[in-house]
């Protein structure tokens, strides 16, 4: 059934959240991501061919341990957003949005008429008929998180307009995407990178939009702190892992026999 959206209360309240990017196709790695103390877990959808039952599976799996789920659609698709949400994703992140048109889109699928056109569907979300629908639709519309990637310029250039759209809760940033798209490849500590995301961040403060940044250095976290913000994405599975099982395989084979 669903939940009040622990993260929305959180960044109320200016406390801290930090959340992944869960790219292993695993249920056993994302509830393993809540007893590590992350506060919510984005599943991606975006570069990964996850078949239906996965998804469900992984999204039980947060749920079981009380971490906050997102989902990460490829695009403003209506169809994925919807069923994402029917499957209880407490919220979804929508990547390259590109333009006023495309977040507008994703507001509309995320959100119960009056505030957008989303289907309507019992299931598990009303505990099968133990909350009353009307309940349900307002409290969904109240708790469900609709978060934004920018990643191009087209994107940049859309966000002022974006930002005045009400039932966007949070703007995400892509260096890597924008690197490439500005046109200096994969560097994405390229200062002309750097400042777009400065910049993005420094629009979603003045028009009290949660930025949420991805802290590559230790000294980028301060940074971000200093600039007042709260919500961070600490990497993705993939890399994450990989470092940790090499690091720990070298240390091994330095130990002496």
């Amino acid at each position: 059934m669903i939940k009040n959206n622990p993260i929305k209360a959180k960044l109320a309240k200016h406390e801290e959240v930090f959340g992944i990017l869960n790219s292993v196709p695993s249920a056993v790695i994302t509830e393993m991501f809540a007893y590590a103390g992350y506060d919510f877990v984005i599943l991606d959808t975006e570069h990964l061919l996850l078949s239906p039952e996965t998804l469900e599976h992984a999204i039980r799996a947060a749920e079981s341990v009380n971490l906050c789920v997102f989902v990460r659609v490829p695009t403003a698709c209506p169809v994925a957003i919807g069923r994402a949400l029917d499957a209880g994703a407490q919220g979804i992140v929508v990547s390259r949005v590109s333009s006023l048109q495309e977040a507008q889109i994703a507001v509309a699928a995320s959100h119960y008429p009056p505030l957008g056109n989303r289907g309507i569907s019992g299931g598990k979300n009303t505990g099968f008929g133990t909350l009353a629908l009307s309940e349900y639709i307002s409290k969904a519309n109240q708790e469900i998180m609709l978060t934004l990637m920018i990643e191009n310029l087209e994107g940049i250039n859309a966000l002022p307009e974006i930002l005045q759209l009400p039932g966007v809760d949070m703007i995400l940033e892509g260096a890597l995407d924008l690197s490439l798209a500005i046109g200096h490849g994969v560097n994405f500590n390229h200062p002309e990178v750097q400042q777009s995301i400065l910049n993005m961040a420094e629009l979603c403060l003045q028009t009290k939009i949660t930025f949420c940044a991805i802290p590559r250095l230790p000294e980028q976290l301060s940074t971000w702190r200093e600039r007042g913000i709260h919500a961070f994405l600490a990497g993705e599975d993939r890399g994450l892992l990989f470092k940790a099982l090499k690091n720990h395989l070298l240390e091994l084979k330095r130990t002496n026999p």
